[in-house]
């Protein structure tokens, strides 16, 4: 199936999901998560700050256990046709662009290409990790511009049943997809349920 019909697909679905079920749903994908990825002290995480609107999968969980742990945590901030990473911390100050995405306020990229976890939206990945986002490519372009072993993990409320038909050969595929269910390798495609 093709990227576009995937992406109206999953947002109709995603825009199904109740307030209730988003929670409960990112809070079974944050356990899986860390049951799989046991983040520690001084690991550096760039971790995507949730659309609400757009009913993503809600990151306050992973965030907090971050901060409570003494992790560096890294977030996104569109500039332009750029995607750049900051750091960030409980008390930093984030705002609402157009969009609908909290971003810190300043523009100073971190210059971090090595993290230890990322953390990517999306609204659909197939068993090969491909991914399918809102069609910008911000993180495909962000994907190039770091280190090709950082550790690239997408959060779904929806597993993989479709395969996209047109993966170009800029896409960069995840390592990981993390789902309510199961925390699913694309190495392989091995599946952990949590069931």
């Amino acid at each position: 199936m093709e990227k576009s019909t995937l992406r109206k697909i999953y947002l109709e679905k995603r825009k199904k999901l109740h307030e209730n079920d988003i929670r409960s749903l990112s809070k079974k994908i944050f356990e899986n998560f860390i049951s799989e990825f046991p983040v520690s002290k001084n690991q550096k995480v760039h971790c995507f700050l949730s659309i609400s609107k757009k009913n993503e999968v809600d990151t306050n969980f992973f965030l907090e256990y971050f901060f409570k742990n003494n992790i560096w945590v890294f977030v996104p901030k569109v500039v332009g046709e750029e995607l750049i990473s900051i750091e960030i911390t409980e008390e930093s100050a984030l705002l609402e662009n157009s969009w609908g995405i909290k971003e810190p306020v300043e523009n100073i990229d971190s210059g971090i290409k090595d993290f230890d976890l990322i953390l990517v939206p999306l609204l659909y990945a197939d068993s090969f990790g491909n991914r399918v986002g809102y069609g910008k490519g911000f993180y495909d372009r962000f994907f190039s511009e770091i280190k090709p072993n950082n550790l690239k993990i997408g959060l779904n409320f929806f597993s993989p049943e479709e395969l996209i038909d047109d993966v170009a050969p800029f896409d960069i595929a995840l390592d990981y997809l993390v789902t309510p269910t199961a925390v699913l390798s694309f190495t392989g495609f091995t599946s952990k349920s949590k069931k």
